[in-house]
């Protein structure tokens, strides 16, 4: 047979990705026949991806895309067995590729059977992984359609998604300090008005049980005991719990002998302090109800307002992991 040029293995290996050798090698054992040897590379990662299927593909890539006029966007996360692999330039190519593509898909199973360059998403996994050597796989599939997106990708670990309900004069902006919210904080929804007064109760007595637990110990150490509180989301401070509230902290200046005509000037930072003590889960799940990580004088909701008529339709996140 003719010799095999290396104009034709670097047509293989922009075809496939696959390195140099492995590209001569299948042209060879294909006598030049460049379908041949396409197919022989997949038959190859076909073999590799059954011997790697139980592997853990816990490392990768999260990575975004949004459409032309950003009132669509997606993260995914291309998986994969090991950071090296995660931070390859070939690897981060094909990470985006395939984030391209799912900017036209409804769910990861759409996307594995999309095309692309003439097989599916699936059958590109499946050579890429005989040519890497490593089990790959789409493990995250986010998607968000809006007015506006904006997105945010931390070091390709953590691909945010947020959308807002009009495009506003420096929307790109407030999206994307919001999308880095999303990424930093790790809300799991928009405001504490969304959560289910049970789940609520359950996680309450839950962390209180944990604290009290904590402080049996504390307490044989003789050391200083942990603050239990009462509620742990504005979803409990009704009225009647903010106005015992003032109650508790007039009276409480009251025993410390504080002159009344000063009580006006104290309470609201007291009133302030009982707030942030007690909506601990709302920092830690609810969007628009944490402090905003560049003012923390501030929450998110209240950003968001500073940009005039506009707010958080929803948000996605996709990480790594």
């Amino acid at each position: 047979m003719a010799k095999i040029t290396a104009a034709e293995v670097n047509k293989l290996r922009k075809a496939t990705g696959a390195g140099m050798m492995d590209c001569k090698n299948a042209l060879v054992e294909a006598e030049g026949d460049f379908d041949k040897a396409i197919e022989g590379l997949r038959k190859k990662g076909q073999k590799v991806a059954a011997k790697r299927a139980d592997r853990d593909s816990s490392e990768g890539a999260a990575v975004s895309k949004l459409n032309a006029d950003q009132t669509v966007g997606v993260a995914i996360v291309l998986g994969c067995e090991t950071d090296f692999v995660g931070k390859n330039e070939n690897f981060l190519a094909l990470a985006n590729q395939i984030a391209d593509i799912a900017l036209n898909c409804d769910s990861k199973e759409a996307l594995l059977e999309a095309d692309f360059g003439g097989m599916t998403v699936a059958e590109k996994l499946i050579e890429q992984t005989g040519v890497i050597g490593e089990k790959l796989e789409i493990t995250v599939f986010e998607k968000l359609e809006a007015p506006y997106v904006g997105t945010y990708v931390h070091i390709n670990k953590i691909a945010a998604l947020v959308g807002l309900s009009s495009k506003v004069d420096s929307a790109e902006i407030l999206a994307k300090d919001v999308s880095m919210q999303v990424a930093s904080m790790g809300a799991t929804t928009l405001s504490y008005k969304d959560f289910d007064p049970t789940f609520v109760a359950a996680e309450t007595e839950a962390r209180i049980a944990v604290i009290e637990k904590d402080n049996e110990e504390l307490g044989r150490l003789g050391k200083t005991l942990k603050n239990v509180p009462k509620y742990i989301s504005m979803a409990q401070l009704t009225d009647e719990v903010m106005a015992q509230a003032e109650e508790d902290a007039k009276a409480q200046l009251k025993a410390e002998g504080k002159p009344e005509q000063i009580w006006d000037k104290i309470v609201p930072g007291k009133i302030e302090r009982f707030v942030s003590d007690n909506t601990t889960l709302d920092q830690e799940q609810c969007l628009l109800d944490q402090n905003f990580i560049k003012d923390e004088k501030i929450n998110v909701a209240k950003y968001v307002a500073s940009y005039g008529d506009v707010f958080v339709t929803g948000f996605k996140r996709a990480t790594v992991g």
